[in-house]
């Protein structure tokens, strides 16, 4: 029988845990872990009152292999699912080799001490994992996620050949406050004031932060302005999919929040390296997020809709170069209705179940690291038809004119 370890009792943990419960026949027992037991304490009472499964937890520090491994060991976990923060990737990989357990994040590594978040140091690890012969996959969120299973989906029933890619994300819910972030604040501004790169002509193209926008009218959402940024899954699709010339990743970000940021860059709240303040070393990126609205808090008050998804242009199976747009569309009330979390959670959350049902039912299995570009995306498409995150493809008259 296989046993589930959950790392992170954030929004996208409690989205976890309340889809995997709903799920029984394929989590038949699920332990939920934090730092913060108090916080698992309250998402399995959540569980309960809404699915009527409890699920165990449990007291853990994931920066430290032997205390995280310590408590794979005693619960028998086989698989364990780490929603935990990108600081903590590699811990987690080691405690999953010295125990025999499978693994699975949705966000890649990122050192603490610099904003620069890159998938060497976990592919690092695929010759441990596969003579192991145990399985890491990484990435299983929305993006990186799902947007690297769309377009593999895409490539297997529509394309030859994909010549570009662009990945949308867009946020179109208000939660009231003035300014918070709809995930972990540390991690949400290192990547939005992180130099933007994409893929081009197999060369990496860098711009200053947030100095490429655009408008785009999303369906559901409207019109907004989407800024070109640097996310991981590029560097993925680009490496496991080469055929393709151009990725690029847009995110779309209001005036307020665009406001605050700067304001908050200008006086030096952003920053990453410590500074002394009454006689000890505080970093005022992570003051920051201290005195910001939780995010996993924000989703009582936040109404409107997500929508993200993949605008892929190449040579389509009929031998005519053809445009097709595959998406989601999320609604951030019903998020809440279901699980008690806004839909930023639960975009990353619900792939994050799938995933683990993927390996946990052996639809998707092998020894080593994998990336999501690298299973069959049939099964997972169905999965997310089938709990919570319909997706559409539509034709369009052309690739995105800029």
């Amino acid at each position: 029988m296989s046993k589930v370890l959950v790392i992170g009792a954030g929004g996208v943990g409690s989205v976890a845990v309340h889809k995997m419960a709903m799920n029984p026949d394929i989590f038949p027992s699920i332990t939920l872990a934090s730092r913060r037991k108090f916080k698992c304490d309250a998402i399995a009472e959540s569980v309960k009152e809404r699915t009527g499964v409890t699920i165990e937890t449990a007291e853990v520090d994931a920066d430290h292999i032997d205390a995280t491994a310590a408590l794979i060991r005693s619960i028998g976990a086989t698989h364990v699912v780490n929603l935990a923060l990108p600081y903590q990737d590699l811990t987690i990989m080691e405690a999953c080799l010295s125990t025999g357990a499978h693994y699975l994040d949705t966000a890649n590594y990122e050192p603490r001490d610099e904003a620069k978040f890159e998938y060497h140091w976990q592919w690092a690890y695929q010759g441990r994992f596969k003579d192991a012969g145990l399985m890491a996959l990484l990435g299983s969120g929305f993006d990186p996620g799902v947007t690297s299973v769309f377009t593999t989906w895409l490539r297997k029933h529509h394309f030859d050949r994909i010549d570009t890619l662009d990945i949308l994300d867009c946020n179109g819910g208000d939660h009231g406050q003035h300014f918070a972030t709809n995930f972990n604040p540390e991690i949400n501004i290192r990547e939005v004031t992180a130099v933007a790169r994409h893929w081009e002509n197999g060369d990496w193209v860098e711009t200053p932060p947030m100095s490429v926008k655009q408008q785009f009218d999303f369906e559901a959402v409207g019109p907004k302005t989407m800024y070109l940024m640097y996310h991981e899954e590029i560097e993925s699709l680009k490496t496991h999919l080469p055929e393709i010339q151009r990725i690029r990743f847009w995110m779309t970000f209001g005036e307020a929040y665009i406001t605050h940021l700067t304001v908050l860059q200008n006086v030096g709240m952003t920053r990453i390296d410590p500074v002394i303040y009454e006689g000890r070393e505080i970093v005022p990126l992570q003051f920051l997020k201290a005195v910001l609205p939780e995010p996993s808090s924000l989703g009582e008050t936040t109404k409107g809709k997500t929508n993200i998804g993949v605008i892929a242009t190449g040579l389509g199976r009929d031998g005519k170069e053809k445009t097709l747009y595959l998406y989601n569309i999320c609604d951030h009330e019903d998020a809440y209705a279901e699980t008690g979390n806004q839909a930023v959670s639960y975009t990353t959350g619900v792939p994050a179940m799938i995933g683990a049902a993927m390996m946990v039912t052996g639809t998707w299995s092998g020894d080593g690291v994998f990336n999501m570009e690298q299973m069959d995306p049939d099964p997972f498409m169905d999965m997310l038809n089938q709990h919570g995150l319909p997706w559409q493809v539509k034709e369009l008259d052309g690739p995105l004119d800029f």
